[in-house]
């Protein structure tokens, strides 16, 4: 069984990369493959609650990513340094993804067999 990482730096909304990286883990998964999502940058802002993107006329995605354990997609992370910079705190986050420093983040990418980064 192959290593997976798919890492997601862009916002929820504005543009498709961070539905793709969600569609991307989840393909993985689908045929058995170990998959881990890692989110920085702003792809921290995916993991807060109460998203309300009807307002810009797109589709939740926070919905598709309450998916991700029905596929064993159960590696979630966040870079530790993204959150803080962006005033959020651990217990505002609407899934379980466990916290990393950027030396683990680096740690994490040496282990996998594979990286997508969306």
């Amino acid at each position: 069984m192959k290593q997976f990482l798919v890492i997601t730096s862009s916002a929820p909304y504005g543009s498709a990369q961070a539905r793709e990286a969600t569609d991307l883990a989840l393909a993985a998964a689908l045929f058995d493959q170990k998959v881990s999502l890692l989110f920085q940058g702003d792809g921290v802002f995916q993991l807060l609650p109460d998203q309300n993107p009807a307002v810009i006329e797109q589709k939740n995605l926070s919905a598709m990513q309450q998916a991700l354990p029905l596929y064993d997609v159960e590696d979630l992370f966040y870079c530790a340094d993204s959150l803080k910079e962006r005033g959020i705190t651990q217990d505002k986050l609407a899934l379980p993804a466990k916290a990393l420093s950027r030396s683990e983040i680096a740690l994490l990418i040496r282990q996998q067999d594979h990286i997508f980064h969306v």
